[in-house]
């Protein structure tokens, strides 16, 4: 194990039984918002904070002065400070692979070159090495100077990638599509045949550029995606008489067509790949958390260099702002010290996120992967038993569309679900119907929907409008709700970087009160290997003779039924 202090029990601090007692007693005086709100003037004010362009509306959660001075002397009690300290610093708080945690340095502006050398290596000057040739060579793309083998423009972008190598991609290709594009992109990530088939259909090889993204170049999804698209590409163009089928004009083609993101040269070039067209990142950085490395190529081959600079200065703008802002007055860290509020205090089991703009309709999609992966454990950072609950199910749908689905639970079912509600004052598409500004119409489901959450709806209420006494409690709406409300200026690529680093915090905070190491994920790795002794056993009768009983009887139901 690293040498760094182990973690705090938090459920044996004074600050946890602090919390626990004041939670009681708010339960037990009976938790109105409707009331606090009145009581309280300032509440809004003391609530609501300011990030950059982007703004913050705590107000609506389910604490008090008091519980806002406890969550942060919990905070300061597991040393989150001191923690997030050690891990722009390079100490390796990634202990069960003993690892730096490094994403804040992809973000590092160039003057920051030689002040953050780890493990020997200067953090800084490397990413901005692989920065510049990602920015060289998606220059030659964009501008035409980089042709197929047959000397055709690129017009189509196909990356390969799963898990973090493919959501973070995807995410931010459909978040900034308001934006001019130089290629259009398509993203194959399932094994499942399906999934490359439907994302091929159409396009001309010769007019396709390939980006395989694995750091190892031996995912075993991305790399069988791999040599389907290479057979197409390679069928296809010979089939269109773009080359003769000789193995000389196949390996022009895949030098054509295809590039890497992965640090395994000698693999890229097995693969057929030139070694010069391979961009790589560190095992300081997560899959989850590289987005804004080399696994974002597509994202800047699409949109362009200036685009992905502004991205990367969201992030960087956040991640200065929580390191220097105290814990009292950092939306970041109260957002996550909430969370924990919810998870440990009132048995909170999953926490939506609710964006209102239909670019980010992948944005829970991504959460999911950083908050579930990062955070889904049960053993601390130094291989004890955790102490407590952990961890959130991250969920979400883009507004209005979730509002029809599945809003209901969430405002009259059983279970507390806290929610976060995201939405952008100015849109690039501005519409009216009518007088109706659309945009307006749409901000004002937004805005509805946080206070109907916070306030419900009285059975008097409901009386008033002269509902059927019977029907009355199915109409009424208890209100108490929690949700906090981010407001930003506009989805740029700045605030998408802000909102990106927000939650990649939020995540640590999290993690670090519960003592977890968030940045390993062994909890993918037993299924992988399960797979592969399984997949023999379609065809292999001892294979099949070496699987438990109901695995054994569902690939006997396959064997049966394959056509």
């Amino acid at each position: 194990m690293a040498s760094i202090p182990a973690p705090v029990d938090v459920t044996k601090t004074p600050e946890w039984e602090a919390l626990q007692k004041h939670h009681d007693k708010l339960v037990e005086e009976g938790i109105s918002l409707k009331d606090w709100f009145a009581a309280d003037p300032d509440r809004v004010e003391k609530l609501s904070f300011d990030l950059d362009d982007l703004h913050f509306d705590l107000s609506k959660n389910l604490v008090t002065d008091e519980t806002v001075r406890d969550l942060v002397a919990l905070g300061k009690a597991v040393g989150i400070e001191e923690r997030f300290q050690n891990m722009l610093h390079g100490v390796h708080i990634n202990t069960t692979e003993d690892r730096a945690v490094l994403h804040t340095a992809l973000r590092r502006p160039k003057s920051d070159e030689g002040k953050f050398v780890v493990d020997g290596q200067d953090t800084v000057a490397d990413v901005h090495e692989v920065l510049d040739r990602m920015y060289a060579f998606a220059d030659r793309v964009r501008s035409g100077e980089w042709k197929g083998v047959s000397g055709k423009k690129i017009e189509t972008v196909v990356s390969i990638g799963i898990g973090g190598s493919d959501l973070g991609p995807v995410m931010v290709y459909e978040a900034l599509k308001a934006y001019p594009r130089a290629v259009d992109v398509r993203y194959i990530s399932n094994i499942d045949p399906n999934d490359a088939a439907e994302k091929l259909k159409g396009l001309d090889p010769e007019t396709t550029l390939v980006i395989v993204v694995s750091k190892t170049f031996t995912t075993l999804e991305t790399m069988t995606n791999a040599a389907e698209v290479k057979t197409w590409l390679l069928q296809t163009l010979e089939a269109q008489g773009a080359i003769d089928g000789s193995d000389e004009q196949k390996a022009q083609a895949i030098l054509h067509h295809f590039v890497a993101v992965s640090t395994n040269l000698e693999k890229v070039a097995e693969f057929g790949i030139d070694p010069q067209n391979a961009f790589g990142f560190w095992s300081w950085v997560g899959g989850r958390y590289s987005v804004d490395a080399a696994v974002g190529l597509s994202v800047i081959v699409a949109y362009g260099k200036e685009v992905f600079e502004d991205f990367l200065g969201g992030f960087h703008t956040v991640d200065e702002y929580f390191a220097s802002t105290p814990l009292e007055k950092n939306v970041v860290a109260l957002m996550g010290l909430v969370n924990v509020w919810y998870v440990n205090f009132f048995k909170a089991k999953s926490h939506a996120v609710l964006p209102y703009d239909q670019y980010l309709h992948r944005f829970p999609a991504y959460l999911q992967q950083l908050t579930m992966e990062s955070n889904g454990k049960s053993t601390r950072w130094d291989g004890t038993p955790v102490t407590t609950e952990t961890g959130e199910i991250f969920w979400g749908e883009a507004g209005t569309n979730g509002q029809h689905a599945f809003y209901q639970l969430i405002h009259q079912g059983t279970q507390l679900i806290p929610a976060d509600f995201i939405a952008f004052v100015n849109t690039p598409n501005p519409a009216k119907v009518g007088d109706q500004d659309v945009h307006e119409l749409f901000l004002g489901n937004f805005l509805a929907q946080t206070k109907a959450l916070a306030f419900g709806k009285t059975a008097d209420e409901v009386r008033a409008e002269g509902t059927a006494e019977w029907m009355v409690p199915a109409r009424c709406f208890t209100g108490n709700r929690p949700t906090t409300s981010i407001f930003g200026q506009a989805l740029t690529p700045h605030a998408l970087g802000e909102l990106i680093a927000l939650y990649e915090h939020i995540t640590f905070v999290e993690g670090t009160v519960w003592g977890l190491d968030s940045y390993d994920q062994w909890g993918v790795e037993l299924g992988k290997q399960l797979a592969k002794q399984i997949t023999p056993a379609f065809h292999g009768d001892e294979a099949l003779d070496a699987q438990d009983a109901s695995t054994k009887a569902l690939i006997e139901y396959y064997r049966a039924h394959r056509k």
